[in-house]
This record gives structure tokens, sequence and C-alpha cells, in this order.
């Protein structure tokens, strides 16, 4: 059977860490599908998909693993550990009220793709949401920005099709100020931007989920 080494460490140290510094040194590209249970959001479906450089030291020690084998079981497990110490790095509003999660995801994993490493999840939802006539919107975000999460396409946040035709989904990418972008350009990876300027959150992406 083979070992976690190094790999749960870099990913948890040097980019899934509220330590981590500066503008982005690593990307991940989600993918995120609303769970719905009776009329009712219980949890948002995500697919995290970490660039290659990212993943090496993850791939590395999952060396030639299938699908299912212990090791796959333990690096998701000490990767998703660290989500979860940030709050899945999520942030779901309501009304203006932040909507609380579950302590604990329902379903996790991690998997290969090509060069790349995944992580899977459902995030739930502490208590179900109605959909009937409300609007969400959630983020996504390393508040550091040392990781750049992001969405690839707008399509790539989808509703179940028993609600698509009640509900519509949209992303708004930001488009930070020049002062901005300058200050993330200007960071190195020993640099830490000021916790009160939630760097990371002036580059996330907002999904607005609106039904009727």
């Amino acid at each position: 059977m083979q070992t976690v080494k190094h790999s749960a460490c870099a990913m948890i140290c040097a980019v899934l860490s509220f330590n981590a510094v500066a503008h982005p040194h690593s990307f991940i590209t989600l993918k995120t599908a609303l769970v719905v249970e009776n009329r009712q959001l219980s949890g948002l479906k995500m697919r995290w998909t970490m660039d290659e450089i990212t993943s090496a030291d993850l791939l590395y020690d999952a060396g030639n693993a299938k699908p299912g084998d212990e090791i796959w079981k333990k690096l998701a497990a000490e990767v998703m550990a660290n989500v979860l110490g940030q709050h899945y790095f999520t942030e779901f509003w309501h009304n203006g009220q932040k909507v609380k999660f579950l302590n604990r995801p329902t379903i996790y994993g991690m998997e290969r793709d090509g060069h790349q490493a995944v992580l899977t999840f459902i995030l739930p939802l502490a208590q179900p949401q109605p959909l009937d006539g409300q609007t969400y919107t959630f983020s996504t975000f390393d508040p550091t920005y040392y990781v750049d999460m992001s969405y690839a396409e707008e399509s790539d946040v989808t509703l179940p099709g028993s609600v698509q035709q009640q509900c519509k989904i949209s992303v708004t990418t930001p488009q930070p100020s020049e002062e901005t972008l300058n200050f993330a350009i200007s960071l190195d990876k020993e640099d830490a931007p000021p916790e009160d300027m939630e760097l990371g959150k002036q580059f996330a992406q907002v999904v607005k989920v609106q039904c009727q």
C-alpha cells in the first residue's frame, strides 16, 4: 500500500492554506452543480481541477493507483480537512445574510484527470433553502489570492433539470481597480496582503441564482 508523503503537505501548506500568500501562484478551475431536493436547495456539488504544477506532488504520491484505491482516500481526507478549516473557501448569501454550511461534507473524493488532480465534494447547507421566489449568491475564493479559483465558462455552474425553467444562473467576473491589480502583481510568495483588504474576494466571481 502506498503512503501519503509530501504531497498533502504541499497542497495544504502551500496551496489551500490561509497562510499561503501572494497573487495567484496556483490555479483551480471550478465546476459547481446545485443540489436540489424537494424543490429546496440542499447543497453544492463541487469539482475543483488543479493546475498541473499544483497537481504534481499529489499525483506523484498517488503513483499508478486506480480509482478507489486507499491512497486517493487518504489524500482526499487530508486536503478536505484544510478546505473545511477555511469554510470550504466559499461564501453563500441570501437576503444579505450568510447561509451556514454543515461542518463536514456528505461526499468527497479525489481522482486523476490526465496530469491534473481533481477534488470533488458536496458542500452541504446546514438547512435546505427554499427556491420559490428566492435569490441566492455565492463565491468561492482564496482570501489571500495565492490561489486563483474561477469558472472557465458560465455554463460550469449548472441546475438540475427539475428547476431549469424556474431558476436562472449568472456568473459575474469582477473588474478590480488598476490599483488593486498592480498591488496583486507586486506581491511575491513571501508577501502577505493585509487581511482586512480581502484581496482574494476582490477577484472572486459571483454566482447568482434567481428563481421565480
